[in-house]
């Protein structure tokens, strides 16, 4: 399996070039000097700017592969613009990339609380993110991929219990390590029958593959209550 990583230098994309062990990782980065952090981590970096590439210039680098997991963000200090051009417009850029090249499997790193976003007040950088995560969403909902969406609550750094709160909107907000977040993204490339999902994320106490596996079970999402032990 070939899986392209948008965002290949953040925090969560690091920790899924390195789960995905012998498969072959490579990550988007926009800085050069980041190379060397994929390398280690197993994965080969890619530098293409998704602030300024082409449609065409994506899909040449997404040709061959067997999924893009969009897992790119403005991140912390960044201002209400790049909440659009990188958290919305980025995506937005790939997915279309991804259709140009051939490569169905989507999954895409959104938030919690994006149902509820509405439209920020001016200087509201959480709402314009929410808003562009929103807008994500819907135009990949749009496209004819097999995207999944994952929501992961508050993200921390505390170290991965492997255990989750994973079901369909709306699930009880929380946190969650951004070492479960990655498990989660590796095992959804291996759980097609999530296509067309919008998933939340959480901690909690079931085991990352029986909850993935619940949710292949092929109960629709509006049957399906969240996996919770």
């Amino acid at each position: 399996m070939r899986v392209v990583i948008a965002g290949g230098h953040g925090q969560i994309a690091l920790r899924l070039a390195r789960s995905l062990g012998g498969q072959i990782a490579v990550g988007l980065i926009r800085d050069p000097e980041h190379a060397h952090d994929l390398t280690a981590a197993g994965a080969t970096p890619v530098v293409c700017d998704l602030e300024r590439s082409s449609v065409d210039e994506v899909a040449t680098v997404l040709r061959g592969a067997d999924a893009v997991v969009f897992a790119a963000g403005a991140g912390p200090g960044s201002g209400i613009a790049r909440k659009d051009t990188v958290d919305r417009a980025a995506s937005v850029l790939c997915a279309r990339a991804a259709q140009q090249a051939g490569v169905r499997r989507f999954v895409q790193v959104s938030s919690m609380g994006v149902d509820t976003a509405g439209t920020p007040a001016r200087g509201d950088v959480f709402g314009a993110y929410l808003m562009a995560k929103k807008a994500a969403e819907e135009d990949l909902r749009a496209r004819d991929l097999d995207w999944t969406i994952l929501r992961p609550g508050g993200l921390t750094n505390d170290p991965g219990t492997g255990r989750v709160r994973l079901g369909p909107p709306p699930i009880e907000r929380g946190s969650v390590s951004r070492d479960v977040v990655a498990a989660v993204l590796r095992g959804l490339l291996d759980a097609p029958h999530t296509a067309g999902m919008t998933i939340e994320l959480v901690a909690g106490e079931t085991p990352v593959p029986q909850a993935i596996a619940r949710l292949e079970a092929g109960r629709t999402r509006s049957e399906q209550p969240p996996v919770d032990g």
